[in-house]
């Protein structure tokens, strides 16, 4: 578990170091180190330049976890895990198809926030419109915002009440220590009752096929071996990858 999980985060930091790699390049384009040698000197564009470089490296040591708890990553690579093994396939497609296909979908549905967060926090607070401050609330928000559009009201009281906090009057007045607990749980609540979906047509084909070879007295034959065939069939036949993909990108809001 633990070299799978740091091949995920290496995937994930390499495909989303490439949105981020525009701005980086131009903030260290600026000298940060003065002729005498210092790190930077006393004007305050340098240090504002060093503030900006370091705050971009610190988004992208942490944008594995961001992408994985606070977008849908988590359902879309469960859905699609919980897809195989209803086939019951094995190791096909393998968990690097699996992984870039969950990536993917996750750049795709979330690429309103993104751009959102672009527009309205890092573009003004490289160009120094905003403060540190100003931008980091303003993306916060945005990420609130998505996050709690797909977040059981349940959830959300229950973090509530386990915070020993007084309910705020609106949702956006709640943390985001409160928010990204109660997103990751209705995450896991939606994917497990989108693969239990899932397993009902294939449940059944093994039922017909585990029947059919009891009747005939095929008792030795594993019924697994001659369904996976007719499961094959039936989500080729009904175009199952398509309607998973498309369902996936439609459960969210």
């Amino acid at each position: 578990m633990g070299k799978r999980k740091l091949k995920i985060q290496i995937i994930i930091a390499v495909f989303i170091v490439f949105f981020l790699f525009a701005g980086v390049t131009a903030a260290a384009a600026e000298p940060l180190v003065s002729i005498d040698g210092s790190l930077f000197d006393e004007s305050p564009e340098s240090a504002s330049t060093v503030m900006k470089l370091l705050l971009v490296l610190t988004v992208l040591t942490l944008l594995p976890s961001i992408l994985i708890m606070m977008t849908g990553f988590t359902r879309i690579v469960i859905v699609l895990s919980f897809t195989r093994n209803a086939m019951n396939t094995q190791q096909a497609p393998p968990n690097q198809v699996i992984i870039g296909l969950a990536l993917f979908l996750t750049l795709f549905i979330m690429r309103p926030v993104f751009m959102d967060l672009n527009d309205r926090a890092y573009k003004p607070f490289m160009e120094g419109t905003v403060s540190q401050e100003e931008a980091l609330n303003t993306g916060a928000s945005i990420i609130k915002e998505f996050m709690l559009k797909n977040t059981y009201s349940q959830d959300v009281n229950l973090f509530i009440e386990l915070s020993d906090g007084e309910a705020p009057e609106t949702l956006d007045d709640l943390p985001l220590t409160t928010v990204i607990p109660a997103f990751i749980t209705s995450e896991l609540k939606t994917a497990f009752k989108m693969g239990f979906y899932l397993y009902i047509p294939f449940i059944v084909i093994d039922m017909i096929v585990a029947s059919t070879l009891m009747s005939m007295g095929m008792m030795m034959l594993p019924p697994t071996l001659i369904s996976m065939p007719f499961k094959l069939l039936m989500f080729i036949l009904v175009d199952g990858w398509s309607i998973t993909v498309e369902t996936l990108v439609k459960s969210f809001n």
